[in-house]
């Protein structure tokens, strides 16, 4: 067991409040400091959150106290800055996407398998209850063969201004034309992890240039990365022979569910959700041309959601889209692997916050690979970037690379215990 982590969080603006709290709160974290590039808002966290300050990353990297860095910065950065903590000898917890660039993945992975260091990319998706529904059932063959699933991220990007803002200032819209498929994270990572062991060896991907936020979406220098691109889906050949479609949207009238697998089917059964219920097919062993629906919700739904729809179900969809529910935690998650010290503090990403940190924090202190480790995250991240220049190239056929599996001789924390 590893000595208790020191902890550097690099990046204090709107979404890394969530998990101060939380590294604070674990048992395997001795200390926690903030850093930011605007003084005052690491004054702030520090006030709100009774943490110390380091001023530049830098620093925290040169650091002998500090043994780890969370990195919560802009999403292009995010490669980079793991590969500068990576070499620095630091343990990494990386908000996603891993990277922007295929080399700064393929880099990070080469670092860790030598370094034999923690990495660990905060991805919602593989706790999801939906990717958690589908990956035990998969397990136990209920869906046979898997044949076709489609996930997708809608997140218009009129709900994502003031992030941008908060991180782009005047020249936000710049950096708000990010091309979608840069964060694919959160919709590939429920399909592609309810199958272990499968990744994507081909793909073609088609965007929507149509957008009406010119401002942001264009090739005239309107975005960082001439991305014309609001919308981009991509269709995915995949290595046991099922097929994927993907889809990660930013000009959308949707709300909420916003990262949801809405079909995943096999040869044997098949899962449904529809904005508030969850559904389950299987063939009938009395007539074997017909199909048992069973209404999974109340396995997939915060127990108050369920409550919610039987008594009213327009007002609870509504409250819904309207983010009820976002940090509540449905039977499917195992948060009986959970420690003690997180009961009550803020939770979000429907429950799924609880699991990343400790999952990190665990698999520091044991020295085993985290669940979202390099080799599955590689997995999830890099199809996206494929996608975006299938794209650019008006759908062409790609091959997609694969880093392949962990070390063998690296264990993986079982998600279900965390041990």
């Amino acid at each position: 067991m590893r000595k208790p982590m020191t902890i550097a969080v690099i990046g204090c603006g709107r979404f890394a409040k969530n998990f101060v709290p939380l590294f604070k709160a674990h048992p395997a974290v001795k200390k926690v400091y903030v850093c930011d590039l605007i003084p005052e808002r690491a004054q702030a966290y520090s006030e709100n959150f009774g943490v110390e300050i380091i001023d530049t990353f830098e620093h925290a990297l040169a650091s002998e106290e500090i043994d780890a860095i969370a990195i919560f910065t802009q999403r292009t950065k995010h490669g980079p800055m793991a590969i500068a903590a990576l070499e620095a000898g630091k343990h990494v917890y990386s908000a996603v996407p891993c990277a922007t660039d295929v080399e700064d993945i393929k880099k990070i992975a080469e670092l860790v398998k030598k370094t034999r260091l923690t990495y660990s990319m905060g991805e919602t998706g593989f706790y999801r209850p939906a990717a958690l529904f589908c990956r035990e059932e998969y397990a136990k063959g209920t869906f046979g063969t898997f044949t076709y699933g489609e996930a997708q991220y809608n997140h218009d990007i009129r709900n994502m201004e003031q992030s941008f803002r908060s991180s782009g200032g005047e020249e936000w819209r710049k950096y708000a034309g990010v091309p979608p498929m840069f964060y694919p994270t959160h919709s590939t990572a429920m399909v592609l992890s309810a199958m272990p062991g499968v990744h994507v060896k081909r793909l073609c991907a088609f965007g929507f240039s149509g957008s009406p936020r010119t401002d942001i979406y264009g090739t005239d220098g309107q975005n960082l990365y001439n991305n014309p691109f609001a919308n981009t889906s991509m269709l995915l050949y995949l290595s046991n022979g099922g097929i994927a479609r993907i889809s990660e949207n930013r000009c959308i009238g949707w709300r909420a569910p916003e990262t949801y697998i809405s079909q995943f089917y096999g040869s044997e059964g098949a899962y449904e959700f529809s904005v508030a219920k969850h559904h389950l097919a299987t063939y009938r062993t009395d007539d074997a041309h017909n199909v048992t629906m069973t209404d999974v919700t109340e396995r997939l739904m915060p127990a108050e959601s369920c409550r919610m729809i039987e008594e009213d179900y327009a007002s609870a969809i509504q409250s819904f889209a309207d983010g009820f529910g976002f940090g509540m935690t449905s039977p499917v998650q195992p948060t009986d692997r959970l420690p003690h010290a997180f009961q009550g503090l803020h939770n979000g990403h429907n429950g799924t916050h609880h699991f990343l940190i400790d999952d990190f924090c665990r698999a520091y202190e044991t020295g085993k690979l985290s669940p979202c480790n390099i080799w599955q995250v590689a997995r999830w991240n890099i199809p996206g970037l494929i996608a975006h220049e299938s794209a650019l190239q008006g759908g062409v056929t790609v091959d997609v690379p694969d880093l392949g599996e962990a070390p063998a001789d690296w264990e993986v924390l079982d998600y279900k215990t965390g041990m």
